[in-house]
């Protein structure tokens, strides 16, 4: 990619991220039956405190006098700011099924969030969440602050939220219903299990590779991948709810303590792997002194206070990120050829991590890309490395190809052996590359195929479906009471029975041209390609019987499982997308689960239709 194209996406992508959509503030937001979740930005108003000195009562009194404000553009991000930010919604519920709600604060870094809920004619009922609080005072345990409340069906009811905080002023609220907080938390922890599982992967993956080869530039770049790894993991709230729960120290430290290690890292990578100390020596001193500030500013933020801290290291991320680009430049102009692939796979990074750091100052707005921008980035950056890595090998091994025919016998003999060394890196890279692609694709407790590999294979197998106007079938399977098999026999026979269930219920499928996923704890689905409804059936009702055929051996223990699968068949006239196809197949599922278990039920023809 060219670098003047480069910088022009760059500088678009950043316009487009900018440009905030309007909002409009109502005074009350009103619950209706059957939505899970609301988000409270557009009925938000807010008022800013500067002395952190008023009480409800008082800030009441300013709301009646009109001294809040809606949320400037929607936005409810502010920078770093002092003082303390009240922020203030009226709320009738009008499901009289769920008179109980969850507040959660989707920012896990703020220090100081009060709650203060009263009723009409009522008073007020205070809660207390925040990092400067032990972990244990929220409601549920979970990274992002939250609170139960409770809100009378029909009845007006005033929410103030209070936040005082040293971080980034970031106040994104949301309320839930407890059944669908608890879907989008496990969804929730499901992607960031598997971000930090690819994070892990590679640095192992790079700590062989740099034991076996002794190059800097794997040990440097492992160095960052286990820094940036601490930021997400600070930032994410999830240092404090597992690593440190009752040290607010730490949590306060973290984060640009992390932010320092990081920049070290990458910083130093960037001077081993372009190799500037050769090609441009104002640049390595350049990126030397980059690398002093942050040693010196990541001990610093040991001794003085957040607010200070933090913003200094975050806004520190900007020019380390515009040196990169710039060195990359040079050694690009100056015939360097890995540094055009080098600067390509930092281009995404790059972007999520100055959208990241915007946000953090309040000058973009709290997006989906600019809030994740820096795993979205940095999980292209760490695929598109390793092609770096190995692009910056086989240019070494073609110098040296060009040093063979050049030298004399002597210099034959040692360039054979380092091509020699490079082609057992390049295949130790290769292997290493399909062995991760493979561990991607598959569960690791029962060997088959993952969640993600089969949403993957469910769109395209609907694809060739609507093409050569064929049937296609979607079995979801549950094993029947499985917590009472945890709970009775412990969790290693349970692993034990989810392999062997797992196993039978493959062959079954395998039989019949399909193939079979585990889709989350013990659930299980498969894709039947050309069958329809009537045969998609017979087939679940032959996974049914394989699996209840005989109990599962588990030491000396036998084990009966059984499981309930419920079918959908889609017609080739009107396939839908892999996400209704599941829901539907649940809906099935569901149906099989209610009517006694251990059966077969497809999706009624009402239900399809």
């Amino acid at each position: 990619m060219p670098a003047r194209t480069a910088w022009m996406w760059l500088l678009f992508g950043l316009v487009f991220l900018w440009t905030p959509a309007p909002a409009v503030a109502q005074s009350t937001l009103t619950l209706h039956p059957g939505v899970p979740s609301y988000g409270l930005d557009a009925w938000l108003r807010w008022y800013h405190d500067d002395q952190a000195s008023r009480d409800p009562d008082s800030i009441m009194a300013k709301l009646a006098e009109g001294l809040f404000d809606p949320l400037p553009n929607g936005n409810p991000t502010f920078g770093f700011r002092r003082g303390a930010f009240w922020f203030h919604v009226r709320i009738v519920n009008g499901d009289p099924m769920e008179p109980r709600w969850l507040l959660v604060q989707e920012y896990p870094l703020s220090d100081h969030i009060d709650i203060y809920v009263r009723p009409t004619g009522g008073y007020w009922v205070h809660q207390a969440s925040g990092d400067q609080l032990p972990f244990r005072n929220r409601a549920i345990r979970y990274r992002h602050p939250n609170f139960r409340i409770d809100l009378p069906h029909g009845e007006p009811v005033d929410l103030l939220v209070r936040v005082q905080s040293e971080s980034s002023m970031q106040v994104p609220l949301r309320l839930f219903t407890q059944a669908a907080f608890t879907e989008q938390a496990r969804d929730a922890q499901l992607g960031i299990g598997l971000y930090y599982g690819v994070l892990l992967a590679l640095f192992f993956y790079n700590l062989i590779l740099w034991a076996s080869l002794r190059d800097a530039s794997y040990f440097w770049y492992m160095f960052h991948i286990a820094g940036f790894g601490m930021v997400l993991f600070c930032l994410n709230g999830l240092a404090f709810e597992y690593l440190w729960p009752n040290s607010t120290w730490l949590q306060d430290r973290c984060v640009p303590v992390s932010i320092c290690i990081a920049q070290v890292g990458m910083q130093q990578f960037t001077r081993d792997f372009l190799g500037l100390r050769n090609l441009w020596r104002s640049g390595d001193r350049l990126c030397q002194g980059m690398i002093v500030f942050f040693v010196l500013w990541g001990i610093a933020s040991l001794f003085i206070p957040y607010r200070i801290a933090t913003p200094v290291a975050s806004a520190g991320v900007l020019p380390s990120v515009a040196l990169i680009v710039a060195v990359s430049l040079v050694a690009n102009r100056r015939g360097y050829e890995p540094a055009r692939m080098f600067l390509f796979a930092w281009f995404m990074f790059l972007a999520g991590t100055t959208a990241f750091t915007l946000v953090a100052f309040g000058i973009l707005p709290k997006l989906f890309f600019t809030e994740y921008g820096v795993q979205i980035g940095s999980a292209l950056e760490m695929i598109l490395l390793s092609f770096a890595l190995a692009y910056r090998y086989a240019a070494l091994r073609n110098e040296n190809e060009r040093i063979v025919k050049d030298a004399n016998e002597q210099l034959e003999i040692k360039v054979e052996e380092r091509t020699a060394e490079l082609s057992r890196a390049l295949d130790q890279l290769a292997s290493a590359n399909t062995r991760l692609q493979e561990s991607n694709q598959r569960d690791s407790l029962t060997g088959i195929y993952n969640r993600h590999y089969f949403h993957e294979l469910l769109e395209r197998q609907l694809y060739d479906a609507r093409e050569d106007l064929q049937h296609l079938a979607v079995l979801m399977i549950d094993l029947d009471h499985f917590k009472r098999i945890n709970d009775t026999y412990g969790h290693l026979v349970g692993d034990e029975c989810l392999r062997a269930a797992a196993a039978r219920m493959s062959a079954v499928v395998a039989a019949h041209g399909g193939v079979l996923a585990r889709f989350g704890g013990e659930e299980f689905v498969a894709a039947l390609p050309g069958l329809d409804a009537a045969q998609a059936v017979a087939v679940a009702e032959e996974v049914r019987a394989s699996v209840a055929a005989e109990p599962v051996a588990a030491g000396a223990d036998l084990v009966k499982v059984t499981v309930s699968i419920g079918v959908h068949a889609l017609d080739a006239y009107r396939i839908a997308g892999p996400d209704d196809a599941l829901r539907r197949a649940d809906e099935a599922l569901y149906s099989a689960k209610s009517g006694g278990r251990n059966c077969v039920r497809p999706v009624l023809a009402a239900m399809d239709a």
